[in-house]
């Protein structure tokens, strides 16, 4: 027995096996710190220690490979044994060669077609409420333009220019292989491992109809190889305002004096009064333009001198006996530095089986104004389950409430309305007051709401009233009034995969996505504008849902040296639309935002709308050797969006690729990785025409009718909508040529394209005699061309032990032009306000006045215009053509003379990245610039006019206190004259450089030391330092670019600052 027992245990010490190591990085040669050496197929085995050695046993039968893996580094599967030495890599490689594309993933040594990518790295630096933002000057053929600072809100992205007049050109977005139609704030960037943006037709046909403007694909994280794994990111900091005000006018003395002089020049020159009487009615009209005495003078002296002074004497604040009127800081007072919190959290990890990343997070990004902001709380579970060797399943499910605070008009170029804080805040003159103050200068309090209460300029409270924004108050509309969007959104995407036999798997995906939104507004019942009818509240509520559906048959398989890979699908696509509308007047009770809470419940409304698709597609690729390629793609899609005859659209694309490297006269040139050649021939189509911006509950092919009637009785709709049943597909052929590159062991890659994109079919409008009962209705107008040079480069500048120095470099030249027209327009052009469509011409070109300068004599405005009879009839010449000539009649040039200005597109636009990394330290830069287009400057326009009757009021840009004078007459800038209504109409003299150099985001970090760390019992600790919109360069302080590409405006929300500390925990 004592010997049975000697033998057995014998047998059991043998049976086991002593597993023991160390790991290390391929990077430096550093141990690696918690590294997770398990055994496949079971929990068994250990973490590195402080050195990077691990040790353990495999009990009888538990296996003999162990798989090493550490977060951010590529896993290894090996054999099982003593004295193990293992060397990881960076994953960052792998997943540069694996790019997720259409319906499927593809290497990138092998695509043919354009691509770029940005991961999660560069995302996560970004502090942004809208991963469209992170976009920004990161990839070649890429153009951001952020046209509202409102945090949560998208950025218009546009790839390889504008293919469309007034069809839809926003890119598809596909979340892990499913369409998105979600608000991009719903999706948290923190849950995204990268984005890649498919640029061609070889990489965005098979999306048919909607990827004419191009594909971003997001994919989100999974967990990686290995233990589990809590990672804890938190943020803390403030959001400022980015872009300063146009330079203006800021004492009230220097205001008042120059509005003298244009009220005393309109009176001399125009009105021919002598110079005292002029003085005098100067002087006095002063406080009747303006409305306002703010000024404290000595009984019966003037406010303004003779010379055009203000009077020595004067003192700022007056009061009447009632009140006390002394300007305040309307801009300090409206633009406030704000708090930003953001809460990351997830767990991942990865078996043979399993693989599993859930997540939650919360942000609180507060806007630069009161009554602005956006609040989002997200959950997503992103699981991976392999049933059977030939069986995988998949769930991935996000859940998304926003609270998005959006004060009424602070977030449109409404510059009419009153409410809008933006223009009023930049615009109005520094002599205004904001609240309303008692005889002594204490301003007065509401007894009910126990607020500030503010002066609307409408004589209602303090008893003046000012022409500039009359009953208006910006600023208390911000402290009174709501404006409350909130979305709950569900994402859903399932999928069954199963690997059959001989290479061919089958896979089945199911996307839901369900968003219900709600819109809160409340104007106030005692103060503005809204004071008459006692407040206005107003419900809406917004119903989506879309559901995806697709089913895929591939075969995959590899003879010799030759590597096939066959896709055949269908894919169906519904999404539905429900939207219900109330509103009210005379609020019972502040506070509450319900129509309910109304008297006079005056209207309600509601639509629903329903838009399908359905696709059959094909893809195939083959290579041999790696060498030489061809990718064969083609799609059939169905779209409810056009009438029967012309629903269905054929689009294909044909790509070939040839790498060099591979020939064996480059094979042993150790310098090149890769060096491959590739081009693409397509096409894709768009049926989205912009009708449905406005008419969303019907199709563009449909006419639409006015729903009247009274007491009951239906009353025949009138015509409101022409639709039209012709209306085809927008199609879209695109070319590319491209090279892409890696030198020195990947110390240099990137990029080279050409590209040739001509959409034809234009979805546009044209107008029509509104006799006709419709001013307008939906045609295909014409062919747009865009072509352009793209050029990517990423170096390894430094790669030593403890430096590390990168730097990426992205520019894009590009040009666009009108091909042709529809025959429907005469002269092959059409003419829209100051915009012009014409053969040969960008889409972006204006259609204005020409400004020549001053008159050196007279100090007013010259135009080119034309000459004209004592009847004010145009005069030509013996071929009947108009003779032109100078002139201070803008209106005779905008009638006979007006010109197309060049092409305000920029001729060339890109982005420049630069990180350092130094014993745990690391440091990065990412900026973006454009060069060589123009803007109208419309800010700038609106602070340069003449300063009379409702303009009274309104502030001056510094630039008019270089305006013509007898004694200035080398000058750009037209007198100051009360009278003259031209000095600043609209003409190409706001046109102004578009070019902008922009600081987008600035990061710097601190990881501690694995040794530290290790010893606490955390596998990674980073502190950092971020920074977003740090700075803009532009052409005039106050102009920013980015704003579109027609026209800035003072009007909108503007870009913000952010600011923040954070750290980053590893468990």
């Amino acid at each position: 027995m004592l010997l049975a027992g000697i033998f057995l245990l014998v047998g059991g010490t043998f049976a086991q096996t002593h597993v023991s190591g160390n790991v290390t990085s391929s990077a430096d040669g550093e141990p690696v710190i918690g590294a997770s050496v398990v055994v496949v197929g079971t929990n068994v085995g250990a973490v590195t220690d402080v050195d990077g050695n691990f040790e353990f046993t495999i009990p009888q039968g538990g296996g003999n490979k162990v798989t090493v893996s550490y977060i951010g580094m590529e896993s290894q599967t090996l054999q099982a044994r003593q004295n193990m030495k293992v060397v990881l890599k960076s994953n960052q490689q792998n997943l540069d060669e694996v790019m997720v594309v259409a319906y499927g993933t593809a290497k990138k040594s092998a695509y043919t077609g354009a691509a770029s990518e940005i991961k999660a790295d560069k995302i996560e630096n970004r502090l942004t409420s809208n991963v469209s933002q992170v976009l920004t000057g990161t990839m070649a053929g890429v153009q951001s333009y952020q046209t509202n600072g409102q945090p949560g809100t998208s950025a218009t992205i546009r790839i390889r220019g504008i293919s469309s007049i007034n069809g839809v050109t926003s890119p598809l977005y596909v979340v892990d292989g499913v369409p998105y139609d979600g608000d991009l704030s719903a999706l948290n960037p923190n849950d995204i491992a990268k984005m890649t943006v498919l640029k061609d037709a070889v990489s965005t046909s098979l999306y048919g109809s909607r990827g004419a403007n191009g594909v971003v694909m997001i994919t989100t994280k999974q967990g990686q190889q290995g233990k589990a794994r809590i990672t804890v990111d938190a943020k803390w900091g403030a959001n400022s305002r980015e872009v300063p005000n146009y330079d203006v006018i800021g004492k009230p003395g220097t205001y008042y004096e120059k509005l003298y002089e244009t009220l005393y020049n309109g009176y001399t020159l125009n009105n021919h009064m002598s110079a005292d009487a002029a003085w005098q009615l100067a002087n006095k009209n002063l406080t009747a333009q303006t409305g306002y005495q703010i000024y404290t003078l000595p009984q019966g002296q003037m406010l303004i001198g003779r010379d055009g002074k203000l009077n020595p004497l004067a003192t700022l604040g007056y009061s009447d006996g009632k009140n006390y009127y002394i300007p305040d800081d309307w801009e300090d007072q409206t633009f406030k530095t704000t708090f930003r919190q953001e809460y990351n959290i997830n767990v991942s990890g990865a078996s043979d089986k399993l693989n599993y990343y859930a997540s939650f997070g919360y942000l609180d990004d507060d806007g630069t104004i009161k009554g602005s902001g956006f609040k989002r709380y997200n959950t997503r579970t992103n699981v991976e389950y392999k049933a059977r060797k030939w069986l995988t399943i998949g769930s991935n499910v996000a859940f998304t409430h926003t609270n998005s605070y959006s004060p009424d008009d602070q977030t449109s170029d409404d510059a009419s309305s009153s409410m809008n804080a933006f223009y009023i805040a930049n615009n109005i003159a520094p002599i205004y007051p904001i609240f309303v103050r008692d005889a002594q200068g204490n301003i007065l309090f509401d007894s009910t709401t126990g607020k500030k209460i503010y002066d609307y300029g409408d004589g209602a409270v303090a008893g003046n009233t000012r022409n500039f924004m009359s009953m208006s108050n910006p600023l208390s509309d911000l402290q009174y009034n709501t404006n409350e969007y909130l979305m709950d959104i569900v994402d859903g995407n399932w999928f069954a995969k199963a690997d059959l036999t001989h290479g061919f798997s089958v896979t089945a995906r199911l996307g839901l996505h369900v968003d219900n939104t709600r819109l809160h507004s409340s104007t106030n019942p005692k103060y503005g504008q809204t004071a008459s009818y006692g407040g206005e509240n107003m419900q809406m509520e917004l119903h989506q849902s879309a559901l995806t559906h697709q089913y895929l048959l591939n075969y995959n398989n590899s003879f010799g040296k030759n590597n096939l890979n066959l896709t055949a699908g269908f894919e169906g696509y519904r999404y539905k639309l429900e939207e219900f509308y109330a509103d009210g007047q005379n609020l019972y009770k502040m506070g509450d935002y319900t129509v309910g809470n109304t008297i006079d419940q005056r209207r309600g409304s509601g639509l629903a709308h329903e838009y399908n698709t359905a696709g059959f597609f094909f893809n195939g690729t083959y290579n041999w050797d790696e060498r030489y390629f061809v990718n064969l793609g083609y799609r059939r899609d169905g779209t409810s969006a056009f009438s029967k005859d012309n629903r269905w659209g054929n689009f294909f694309s044909l790509g070939l690729g040839w790498n060099m490297k591979k020939e064996s006269w480059l094979r042993d040139v150790d310098w090149i990785d890769l060096l491959k050649i590739r081009g693409s021939f397509g096409q894709t189509g768009n049926d989205n025409h912009a009708s449905s911006a406005n008419y969303y509950s019907f199709y563009a092919y449909e006419d639409m009718y006015k729903m009247t009637g009274a007491d009951g009785v239906f009353s025949d709709g009138a015509l409101a909508y022409k639709g039209n049943p012709d209306l085809k597909w927008e199609k879209t052929n695109a070319l590319d040529f491209g090279v892409d590159y890696s030198f020195w062991k990947g110390r240099l890659t990137g990029s080279l394209d050409y590209y040739f994109r001509a959409t034809s079919n234009l979805l546009d409008y044209k107008h029509v005699a509104a006799s006709n009962g419709y001013s307008s209705i939906p045609v295909n107008m014409g062919t747009v061309q865009n072509y352009g040079l793209e050029f990517e480069a990423n170096y390894g500048i430094i790669r030593t032990k403890d430096f590390k120095w990168d730097a990426s470099l992205n520019m894009t030249f590009q040009k666009n032009n009108i091909y042709k027209l529809s025959s429907d327009y005469e002269n092959g052009q059409y003419i829209n306000g100051s915009r012009i469509y014409k053969e040969g011409q960008s889409i972006y070109n204006l259609y204005l006045v020409h400004y020549e300068g001053v008159d050196p004599k007279t100090g007013e405005a010259l135009y080119t215009g034309v000459k004209v009879d004592d009847k004010k009839q145009p005069v030509k010449d013996e071929n009947g053509n108009y003779i032109y000539e100078s002139t201070t009649d803008w209106t005779n040039a905008y009638n006979y003379a007006r010109r197309s200005t060049k092409s305000l597109l920029p001729d060339m636009f890109g982005g420049f990245g630069t990180s350092l990394e130094w014993k745990g330290f690391d440091f990065s830069i990412q900026t973006s610039f454009q060069l060589g287009g123009d803007i109208f400057d419309s800010g700038y326009q609106t602070l340069m006019d003449t300063g009379n009757g409702f303009t009274a009021g309104r502030n001056w840009h510094k630039d008019i206190l270089k305006s013509w004078t007898p004694t200035n007459t080398n000058t750009d800038v037209p007198r100051a004259d009360a009278v003259d209504n031209y000095a600043n109409s609209t003409s190409d003299r706001f046109l102004i450089s578009s070019d902008y150099f922009s600081i987008d985001n600035i990061t710097l970090g601190y990881t501690l030391p694995k040794t530290f760390t290790a010893k606490i019992g955390i596998e990674g600790l980073r502190l950092y330092f971020a920074a977003d919109n740090v700075a803009l360069f532009s052409a005039r302080q106050g102009l920013d670019p980015r704003l579109g590409i027609v026209s800035a405006s003072t009007s909108f929300y503007t870009s913000r600052r952010s600011i923040t500390g954070g750290l980053k925990l590893t468990f």
